[in-house]
């Protein structure tokens, strides 16, 4: 089977400091992925070289057997993949339906026109509704997005990520300054929203990430030093020792829920 994301060798060297130090790696396609990793392991640097948003320094990265090393971020969307940010990437000033719809129109194969009523395109304001009702934001949808509170901001984010189609998804740190019922609701909204999808996800709550994915990869200092079954990295006494402690024992055993 071909990886939905196959990453071989890649590196990033920001002048003399390497950020990405040779990292390989299969995300097969339906598989829920996380990446975790202390602070400074080179986690966003990594999202931000799959997405386009940066270009490696050498290797490569592969969607569905295709390179997509050197393009351009929204070449990568149409592609198929879409991503979130770790700080919330709205249009604060446009209401909740028309960020999602702008999400909604390239997919669509409906560019930006001028001259065009943006009302008439019936496709895009019926997927836009679908997009808003699947995650719980429809009674919502008239308000500035600048107007909602933050664990909404954080799924409009997500609504955006998804509108387009994309069947990879990468969500950078979703939960981030959440409460405990507001991560609750995240996670349940995200394995709602990608059921079927790839999911590779970077978070720093341990309960999530070992409640949600099926394998785990532990990137230090540029490098993968584990991966494998939530199970595997639990017990892991490198990983451990090195990033884990004695949080490990309190976590989940098995990952990828249903």
């Amino acid at each position: 089977m071909t990886p939905a994301l196959s990453i071989r060798n890649l590196t990033k060297n920001f002048g003399p400091a390497e950020i990405i130090r040779g990292v390989s790696l299969d995300i097969q396609p339906g598989e829920r992925h996380a990446i975790i990793g202390p602070n400074g392991a080179g986690k966003s640097t990594l999202f931000n070289l799959i997405s386009g948003l940066h270009w490696p320094t050498g290797g490569t990265v592969a969607l569905h057997g295709q390179t997509i090393s050197c393009l351009a971020p929204h070449v990568v969307n149409r592609m198929g993949l879409s991503r979130s940010f770790q700080v919330s990437n709205i249009f604060a000033n446009m209401t909740v339906r028309e960020n999602v719809r702008c999400a909604v129109l390239w997919s669509l194969g409906t560019g930006y026109s001028f001259w065009r009523n943006i009302g008439n395109l019936k496709a895009a304001q019926r997927r836009t509704a679908e997009v808003l009702d699947l995650v719980g934001l429809i009674d919502k949808a008239h308000l500035p997005a600048a107007a909602l509170p933050y664990a909404d901001q954080r799924t409009l984010e997500i609504a955006i990520t998804i509108a387009g189609g994309a069947d990879v998804i990468l969500l950078d740190e979703p939960t981030a300054g959440m409460s405990h019922s507001e991560t609750e609701r995240a996670v349940a909204l995200i394995e709602k929203t990608t059921r079927g999808k790839t999911l590779l996800i970077v978070e720093h709550d341990m309960s999530v990430v070992f409640g949600l994915s099926d394998r785990i990869s532990v990137l230090v200092y540029g490098e993968i030093v584990a991966s494998g079954t939530p199970d595997e990295i639990r017990g892991d006494p490198k990983v451990r020792e090195a990033y884990l402690g004695d949080e490990a024992e309190d976590l989940p055993l098995t990952g990828g829920a249903a």
